[in-house]
This record gives C-alpha cells, sequence and structure tokens, in this order.
C-alpha cells in the first residue's frame, strides 16, 4: 500500500532550497501583488514614492522576480520525478500522481477563488497532470521537449499581444482595482477578483510553457542523480552556480540596457532563458554549500518551513490579504514597498519559528498531511508520537 515518505526518507538539501525559494516567492506577491493590482507592472506607471520604496522594488525586480518562481517550478518537477519513482516501487505511479494533482487541483481553485487570484497552485497541478504521462519518455526526448517549450514562452508576448490591453486600459483597472481591494468588503474584493481572472488567465497563458519546461527540467534533474549522490556531483554543482549567476546576471543587465531587444527572436530567447539560468545558479549554490558543514547547520534552519511550503504559502495569502484588503486593515496601495519588503521578512520569519515548532510534533504540516490524507484515501499519522508507537506495535 502506497503511504506518504516518512520524514527522516526525506532529502533535506530539497527542503532548504524550497525553503528559500519560498522567501523569494513571498517578496515578489507582497511588493507586486498583494501591496498594488498585479497589473501596475505592465501599466507603465509606478507605485515608488521615495527612493527606499524605489530601491526595493529594483531590487526585487532584479534578483527574485521570476527568479523565485522558476526555482520554485524546477522544484515542483523534481518532486514529481521523486514521487513517480517512489510510488512506482508499489506500482501505478500514474495513478496515485494523478490523484496528488488532482486534489492539487481542487485546493488550488479554494485558494483562486476564495482567498487570492494570483494563486500558482492551480497552474502547477494542471501543468502536472500535463508533465505526468511525459515521464515515461527517455530523458533526451524530455530535455528536446523542455527546451521547445522554453522558445513558445519565447514566442509568447508575440503570440498573446493581440489580446493584452493597452496601457491606458490597464491604468484604468488598477486605478479601479486600488479602489475595491483597498476598502471593499469581503464579498465586493471576491467579486472584482473573479472579475480579474480573464486578465489572471493570460498571464498564466505566457508562462504556461515556461512552467511546463521547468517541470522537466526538474525531472531531468532528479534522473542525473544530483539530489540523489550531491556529493558525486560537487564540482559540477559550483560551476553551475558560478554559471548559472553571472550568466544570468550579465543577460538581466544586458537585457535593462537594451541589447537583448536589439537582437530580435534570439534576443526574446535569452530573455525567456534569463529566470531560468538564475533559478539553476541560485539552486546549484544552494545545494553545493548544503556540502559544507558549517554552512549545512546554517541553512538547515529553511527546511522546516520547505517541509510546510504549501501551508505557508496558504498562510501568506490569508495573511496579506487581511493586511492589505478592504475587510481587514486596508492597506492596499497604500503600504510603500520598502515597508512591505520589512513585514515580508517578519512573516517569514515567524513562519521559520512556527515550522521548526510545529514539525517537532507532527510529521506534516495541516495542509500537506490534508493533501496526502486526501490523496491515498486513508488518515496518515500526523503525530510523531502515534507514528512512533504505531512502528512499537
Amino acid at each position: 500500500m502506497a503511504t506518504a515518505v516518512a520524514p527522516d526518507d526525506r532529502i533535506e538539501s530539497i527542503d532548504v532550497v524550497r525553503g528559500v525559494a519560498l522567501f523569494g516567492v513571498l517578496i515578489v506577491n507582497l511588493i507586486t501583488g498583494f501591496r498594488v493590482s498585479i497589473f501596475q507592472q505592465f501599466s507603465g506607471t509606478t507605485s515608488a514614492e521615495a527612493n527606499a520604496d524605489h530601491v526595493v522594488e529594483r531590487i526585487v525586480s532584479l534578483a527574485f522576480e521570476f527568479k523565485a518562481i522558476c526555482l520554485f517550478a524546477l522544484l515542483f518537477g523534481l518532486g514529481l520525478a521523486i514521487q513517480f519513482d517512489r510510488l512506482g516501487r508499489h506500482g501505478r505511479p500514474l495513478y496515485w500522481l494523478f490523484r496528488r494533482l488532482a486534489v492539487l487541483l481542487a485546493f488550488g481553485l479554494i485558494h483562486l477563488l476564495l482567498i487570492w487570484n494570483g494563486d500558482i497552485l492551480t497552474e502547477y497541478a494542471l501543468a502536472g497532470l500535463i508533465v505526468l504521462p511525459l515521464l515515461l519518455l527517455p530523458s533526451g526526448e524530455l530535455l528536446a521537449a523542455a527546451i521547445g517549450l522554453l522558445v513558445l514562452y519565447a514566442a509568447g508576448p508575440v503570440l498573446l499581444s493581440s489580446l493584452w490591453p493597452n496601457a491606458t486600459m490597464l491604468q484604468e483597472h488598477v486605478a479601479l482595482a486600488t479602489q475595491v481591494y483597498s476598502a471593499g468588503s469581503l464579498g465586493e474584493v471576491w467579486r472584482f477578483s473573479w472579475h480579474e481572472l480573464p486578465l489572471i488567465l493570460l498571464l498564466h497563458l505566457f508562462i504556461f510553457p515556461r512552467t511546463l519546461a521547468l517541470f522537466l527540467l526538474g525531472a531531468l534533474l532528479w534522473r542525473a542523480g544530483v539530489l540523489k549522490r550531491p556529493h558525486d556531483f560537487s564540482d559540477e554543482m559550483i560551476l553551475a552556480a558560478i554559471l548559472g549567476i553571472v550568466g544570468g546576471a550579465a543577460l538581466t543587465a544586458a537585457d535593462a540596457h537594451g541589447f537583448l531587444t536589439r537582437l530580435g527572436a534570439s534576443g526574446a530567447f535569452l530573455r525567456a532563458l534569463t529566470p531560468v539560468l538564475l533559478a539553476l545558479g541560485y539552486g546549484a549554490a544552494l545545494i553545493a554549500l548544503m556540502q559544507l558543514s558549517a554552512a549545512r547547520r546554517l541553512l538547515s534552519i529553511f527546511a522546516p518551513v520547505g517541509r510546510m511550503a504549501f501551508t505557508n504559502y496558504v498562510l501568506q495569502s490569508v495573511i496579506f490579504g487581511f493586511i492589505f484588503f478592504g475587510y481587514g486593515l486596508g492597506q492596499f496601495g497604500r503600504m510603500g514597498a520598502a515597508m512591505a519588503f520589512v513585514l515580508g521578512v517578519a512573516v517569514y520569519i515567524a513562519q521559520l519559528v512556527l515550522s521548526k515548532w510545529w514539525l517537532r510534533r507532527y510529521r506534516f504540516g495541516p495542509i500537506e498531511w490534508l493533501w496526502r490524507t486526501l490523496m491515498y484515501g486513508a488518515a496518515q499519522p500526523m503525530r510523531k508520537a502515534a507514528r512512533n508507537a504505531a512502528c512499537g506495535r
């Protein structure tokens, strides 16, 4: 009978990378999605009213935006491949993973419709369902598919340009969003967030090929054995970290100065590749550091929040929804980026502490437990003491 993996069998370095990636996702969501309309960045206006706010927005854009979510997508694909191998020992891995993704889709729709329409869970569930049968393919074909999808992602702005509203329409939408989200009741916020879904869908259509490509690249990393035998790949991880971070930073700078635009289609592909390179570089750097005992002790503080990433992600949406929307404190459009960054760091530190405390007592985070219970169709042992007693019997 297939069951959830035991905590002692988890790969700590993956949880660490996921925990660090979650911080980047939190900061990007907070600065560009909860604090102001997610469409403000496309409307040709800025919310920065002070130098500190401008600096924070610039740092988030260059260091975190797209990179953190790319790293998260790589980890999701990696997790699918791990589960595929593990469940294959019990038989019917596609069946169990289909159930896993179907439950995730249900959670994602609840989060999308009732908590925050910036949800990524729904897209990940749908992308996972597409990638699932591709896990049966050989590695060469997976790599070719990933490259093809990145090319499609690079062509996205051209393919979707006719559907995207102009700057004036976006500015009007941002103004209305600021009015409703900052002062609206829960019902009004819900109705407006549902009204935004067609525009949100266009954003997801734009990044969907990249998400699929990153899932496949994550699966390829697992097949290569990088996470199974990290000590055997120390030199490769250091090289990947240097190439990814330096190459990604160079492409980011080139794009900021308009050099990539002048290259036409080649520049579009390099622009699409930039966050992927940086995500690979960030991940490789963390994996390499985890091989050093001193760095491992330091980085291990991120493992609990990574193990509870699902719960922490949803909890962040609940907290920030209350702080920024009208049914709570109504700070939408009012809080500067610098103050929001401080708020994000404070919430993340609280989640670090809470996650460590929780996992000393329980095997999973609350939503992780419910996810696994619904997936396997049987209540999973929750308390560590209960599991130990069951093992004793």
